[in-house]
């Protein structure tokens, strides 16, 4: 009886082991073939209410997108790490107005426009509210899971001829955001048409929003061959603006002020970066820059205050208007695609990307894999050790690796240094114990699956006096 009691529990230990290995090899095969084995490596598209707008949600573990089809297709939120980012207009919050070409709703959000602007002739956008701005686009689910996908198309419009179709893409596994967008032409004839993208991000105060943010930039290189004067052009609002600034390291820095203006830059290193100083957030815009190709204006990039407008009146004195809309408080960040001429049936293409991440007081440029907050130093220690140190907002979930080189530029190995993730500001205090002395030192971010995104900063190595 004994020995039969200590087979049956033999043979029951044997089965719980052979259970836990095919468990175990389940999980393991699902984790080979891409299978979700928990929530957080898949991203989510469904159906939901947006302040009372029926919209269409896009989800991973960082990101909520809010998209209203109805309203011109627009993005109308990105929620990062529980941080929105887009203005929100909440006059209009629920409201969907039908196209009127002789007003404007602005809802808010990020939209898709057309340049040149203008009510000269044919060839220029009137805007306001008509079908380009404020159509029904249809919507449609392309692809769930690894990474989520969706396909906005809107009304062909007569006025331009032009229809615009727009995809957004969310991957599972980083708050990566890709659009493609596309203008076509729907008409017989030849027409020419630049395509923008359209960002209102919210300068409210934080903890006060009937409050102007007061530490709020935006920032893009400007460019050192500029065709404009002070290597930016201002197309409204005053000449000399205290807010505005070419930095010393060549960054075109605008501190939000609640005043109409309007600037543009030829910019050709293909991003803007939106800080917010005072929630500690930043969001990174993306695009190439097609050198050969003609720019509306000349500009790439366009930046907007909004508020109050200066202007002269009938009298020729100086006044304040609200301009209609000076009342809220945004900033728009807009990305331009080249001019170019369609013939019937042709299309042309924008693609742009953002990355949400951490920000802090300072800003010093943005690299492959993230932005720079406080600069990196490397300094040489009595010890022979090196002392790392430096701020970062990461695009990407992973882990920082220091590439070493040597006073030639020869790599002599790599050391792995921290985990990271975009929802937390990288803050590096560390030493290093290197097998040789280096004189350089890259800061690489390598991703979840391995891959090398590409360097936050790369430095020199300096020694320390001894005290």
């Amino acid at each position: 009886m004994a020995w039969r009691m200590q087979g049956e529990s033999m043979m029951r230990c044997c089965a719980t082991v052979l259970l836990s290995c095919f468990l175990n090899l389940n999980l393991a095969r699902a984790q080979t073939t891409g299978q979700p084995v928990q929530p957080n490596s898949s991203c989510h598209i469904e159906a939901t209410n947006y302040k009372g707008w029926s919209a269409q949600q896009l989800s991973n573990r960082w990101l909520k997108l809010e998209v209203v089809p109805q309203n011109g297709g627009r993005l109308m939120q990105v929620i990062f790490a529980g941080h929105p980012f887009l203005f929100v207009n909440p006059e209009y919050a629920g409201k969907y107005l039908p196209p009127d070409p002789s007003r404007w709703f602005n809802y808010g959000g990020d939209k898709l426009w057309l340049l040149p602007e203008g009510n000269d002739d044919e060839q220029h956008w009137v805007g306001n509210s008509d079908l380009i701005d404020d159509g029904p686009y249809a919507f449609r689910k392309v692809s769930e899971g690894r990474e989520c996908e969706i396909e906005l198309t809107g009304p062909a419009d007569p006025q331009t001829g032009i229809q615009i179709r727009r995809t957004i893409h969310l991957d599972a596994d980083s708050p990566r955001i890709r659009f493609h967008a596309t203008m076509r032409n729907t008409t017989g004839h030849v027409i020419e048409w630049s395509m923008q993208s359209v960002s209102q991000y919210d300068t409210a105060d934080p903890a006060t929003p009937s409050h102007a943010n007061r530490n709020f930039w935006t920032f893009t290189p400007a460019n050192p061959s500029s065709s404009y004067l002070n290597r930016y052009h201002v197309r409204f609002g005053p000449a000399e603006n205290p807010a505005v600034s070419v930095r010393n390291d060549g960054l075109f820095a605008l501190h939000y002020v609640h005043m109409a203006a309007e600037l543009w830059l030829d910019s050709t290193p293909g991003w803007l970066a939106v800080v917010d100083s005072s929630s500690r957030y930043a969001m990174v815009e993306r695009f190439r820059y097609e050198k050969n190709e003609t720019y509306p204006g000349k500009a790439s990039v366009i930046f907007w205050t909004n508020g109050p407008e200066a202007r002269l009146n009938s009298e020729g004195e100086l006044s304040l208007t609200s301009g209609g809309d000076g009342t809220p408080r945004y900033l728009e960040a807009e990305i331009n695609s080249p001019l170019v001429q369609l013939r019937p049936g042709e299309s042309r293409d924008l693609d742009t990307e953002w990355f949400p991440t951490r920000a802090g007081s300072e800003f010093h440029g943005v690299n492959d894999a993230g932005i720079v907050v406080r600069s990196l130093q490397a300094i040489l220690l009595e010890s022979g050790r090196i002392r790392l140190s430096g701020s970062f907002g990461v695009f990407f979930t992973g882990r920082l690796v220091a590439h070493l080189y040597n006073q030639h530029g020869a790599s002599f190995g790599t050391m792995p240094l921290t985990q990271v993730d975009p929802a937390d500001l990288v803050v590096l205090d560390t030493e290093l114990t290197p097998a040789a002395k280096p004189a350089r030192i890259s800061l690489h971010l390598e991703d979840e699956n391995g891959l090398d995104r590409g360097s936050l900063q790369e430095v020199g190595v300096s020694a320390v006096e001894a005290h």
